[in-house]
């Protein structure tokens, strides 16, 4: 059996990992891991987890399972967050998941039940993981234009042209907020745009939203995702709590399902039960806890809150900075997109030689595609960034 087994091609950013820890130069660089990183390089435990879970910790009677679907205050508290006051109970299917990616498969898994013949439009570019889980999932899939190489900033032209040739009941995957890999982002006119051409379509909407609150703030990098599901009857949407709570290990998300009814709301709650027992049975629920005990609270929630906008301002500043030094640098203000994009990513538009001549004379680590985390810098290793990028010629 297992002597049939072939080699999976590594993933490139886990592979670049490798490399960088296996550099013994003094002062490298780490920009391609996707985590938030502090001043000193940590990724740091936040204060109100720290606080929440020591409240479960003492509070805490049982380890016995919790609901098949998730924790229903958690899912409640969650959903509440990501929708605000256009969230529709008795619409609206929740699901507890192992992190975002999980949230991500469930959706597919449940679209894919729904619509045998599914075909999902993606970004070019998007997130490597979601092309992965849709060929090993075998669901056919077609890129959508997205980010324009020569500004830096969404095709948006392109983007409405490519999503006009989707049909009913295909799924449209997009990035609710800080779109990864690029930084560039729709603005509020665009995504009403987008929601005319679900309309029009009649394809669903699956909004991945993985970095509220570290764009614009919490209520700014969801306002497109709402609108979108104000404006659709069908719609799905991924969550993740790793990086605005900072819980990466525990692997927190969840999978909502705005439906049209009430009787199609609960036959898609079945479905999303059904699916969690196949894959994993029971989520888990120490990082779902930490959240719903933080949203629950008034206090815990403040402080949350507090930090969570330390570090978006500290990411703004770093693109800040970078753009000026490299204003400085090059007399020119082509380098202005870092300041506009938003999250944790910007697209260089380096090419791959280019990435390499950063890594093998700076020990500068980025992904090939010159993907660059803003949160793997600090204001020391700012300037020495923008030397490497004029040097390398970008």
């Amino acid at each position: 059996m297992f002597g049939n087994l072939q080699p999976q091609a590594p993933d490139k950013i886990l592979a670049l990992m490798g490399e960088f820890r296996a550099d013994t130069r003094q002062g490298k660089i780490d920009l391609g891991v996707g985590v938030y990183k502090d001043p000193t390089g940590l990724t740091p435990v936040m204060r109100a987890v720290k606080d929440a879970e020591r409240r479960i910790w003492e509070a805490e009677m049982t380890k016995a399972y919790t609901a098949l679907a998730g924790e229903p205050a958690y899912l409640k508290a969650l959903s509440r967050m990501v929708l605000g006051e256009g969230l529709d109970d008795s619409r609206t299917a929740a699901l507890s998941t192992v992190g975002g990616t999980g949230a991500i498969r469930q959706a597919l898994e449940l679209a894919r039940i729904g619509n045998p013949d599914l075909t999902v439009h993606v970004s070019d570019p998007t997130w490597p993981n979601h092309l992965s889980i849709l060929k090993f999932m075998g669901v056919p899939f077609v890129e959508y234009r997205y980010f324009d190489d020569a500004t830096r900033g969404v095709d948006f032209e392109g983007m409405k042209a490519d999503l006009g040739r989707a049909q009913k009941g295909d799924l449209v995957l997009l990035h609710g907020c800080c779109h990864n890999p690029t930084g560039a982002n729709l603005t509020i006119e665009q995504w009403a745009e987008v929601a005319d051409i679900l309309d029009r379509t009649g394809a669903v909407p699956l909004v991945d939203l993985a970095y509220q609150g570290f764009g614009d703030g919490l209520e700014e990098d969801a306002a497109g995702t709402r609108l979108i599901l104000s404006r659709t009857p069908e719609a799905l949407v991924a969550a993740s709590c790793s990086k605005n709570f900072g819980i990466y290990r525990e692997r927190t998300g969840m999978l909502l399902a705005q439906v049209r009814d009430a009787a199609t709301r609960d036959l898609a709650q079945g479905t999303m039960a059904y699916l969690n027992r196949q894959n994993y049975s029971f989520p888990p629920d120490h990082g779902a806890r930490i959240v719903q005990v933080i949203l629950d609270d008034e206090g815990l929630s403040a402080d949350w809150k507090a930090e969570l906008e330390e570090v978006r301002l500290g990411m703004l500043a770093l693109r800040q900075q970078l753009a000026e030094e490299l204003r400085n640098l090059t007399g020119s203000d082509r380098f202005d997109f870092i300041e506009q994009h938003r999250g944790m990513f910007s697209r260089l538009g380096a090419t791959p030689e280019q990435v390499a001549k950063m890594k093998d004379d700076n020990a500068i680590y980025m992904v090939g595609d010159s993907r660059l985390n803003i949160a793997g810098l600090n204001r020391d290793s700012v300037p020495i960034l923008a030397r490497a990028i004029v040097e390398a010629g970008v």
